[in-house]
């Protein structure tokens, strides 16, 4: 299920729910995923709650205890078209970037222990999906590359 609190133009609820159902399987990850779409505040408000830390990021995940839920993501949408203007690419692209970085995190990858593990997924999935870099990308230096 995807919820859109925070309104993006060109972007759905329906196409983020086809997004998210491809990313899912492309990453192996079995069971329902549901996506938040929300702003700034709201996403600050979860991380600092959550993972202690008071400030807004682009996505949070929340894996799941039951085998038929994978978990939650929450995205915000105001950070997700900062970037998307910032590295020149779609507000929608942005979002399923987002999205997929975060079904990985659901589907048991950590970029911040995985000696990069995460971030070979990512990079091989995202060119599968059709998407412009990947936030592990970035991170590494890599601005705008198509697949």
């Amino acid at each position: 299920m995807v919820i859109l609190r925070y309104p993006i133009a060109g972007a759905t609820a329906a196409v983020l729910e086809r997004f998210a159902g491809r990313a899912r399987r492309a990453a192996g990850l079995r069971g329902e995923v549901n996506v938040l779409v929300t702003g700034d505040a709201e996403v600050r408000r979860l991380n600092r709650r959550f993972r202690h830390k008071d400030k807004p990021t682009d996505v949070l995940s929340f894996p799941g205890v039951d085998p038929t839920f994978a978990g939650d993501i929450a995205i915000s949408a105001q950070m997700a078209a900062r970037n998307a203007r910032r590295l020149g690419h779609s507000v929608g692209d942005e979002l399923k970037i987002l999205l997929l970085h975060g079904v990985l995190h659901l589907a048991g990858y950590d970029h911040e222990t995985d000696d990069g593990r995460m971030a070979r997924m990512e990079q091989r999935l995202r060119r599968g999906l059709g998407l412009p870099a990947s936030l592990t990308e970035r991170a590494n230096g890599v601005r705008r590359r198509r697949p």
